[in-house]
């Protein structure tokens, strides 16, 4: 997830997942992989590096632990 900035100076989160291209002509525009387009204040070379670095920590990110067993010693 990326944190933007509405035109309007509404700040949003939106999933770096969907983000299918990104535009300046002169306002950063967003296609997202709906179709959907968002215009925000920040530079396109900004939502870029957001994107980036939301990929790269997300993989550094340790997975859950989904199986917590609980363990009894003896002593």
């Amino acid at each position: 997830m990326i944190k933007l900035t509405r035109l309007d100076d509404e700040p949003f989160v939106l999933n770096a997942e969907l983000i299918r291209y990104v535009e300046r002509r002169p306002d950063t525009f967003i296609t997202l992989t709906s179709g959907d387009r968002i215009v925000v204040k920040e530079s396109m070379d900004d939502v870029i590096e957001r994107a980036v670095d939301y990929q790269q920590k997300k993989h550094f990110m340790p997975m859950p632990n989904m199986h917590h067993s609980v363990e009894t010693s003896s002593l």
